[in-house]
């Protein structure tokens, strides 16, 4: 059975970096050919994809969060982090993370393990 668990700052301020890390157990971020995403869901709206670190390392992101969003991972640790700059009180939102198993990149995702979520606030 896979687990995720998000971990991070429930409080940012405006212009800070937001960081969260998502923590895997029951399985390998390196298996073929699972792809870990982040998605959020502000107050009163829909989920909102955030992007991925693929079981190779690769990213992609979304094209409106893409020049603020970063994901990394720490493999020895059965991690991946999720860093978003310049955040805003538009910024507020649960974040999820979850594992997506489509069979090809171009393909649309299919979740089927999700975190808890965690609520993060931006504001002064």
């Amino acid at each position: 059975q896979v687990q995720l668990q998000e971990s991070g700052p429930g409080l940012v301020k405006p212009s800070q970096t937001l960081s969260l890390t998502c923590t895997v157990s029951g399985g390998s971020i390196t298996t073929n050919y699972y792809y870990w995403s982040w998605i959020r869901q502000p107050p009163g709206k829909g989920l909102e994809w955030i992007g991925y670190i693929a079981y190779s390392g690769s990213t992609y992101y979304s094209p409106s969060l893409k020049s603020r969003a970063s994901i990394s991972r720490d493999t020895s640790k059965n991690q991946f982090t999720l860093q978003l700059s310049s955040v805003t009180p538009e910024d507020t939102a649960v974040y999820y993370c979850a594992r997506d198993r489509r069979p090809y990149s171009n393909y649309p995702p299919s979740y089927d393990y999700w975190g808890q979520g965690t609520q993060v606030t931006v504001s002064s």
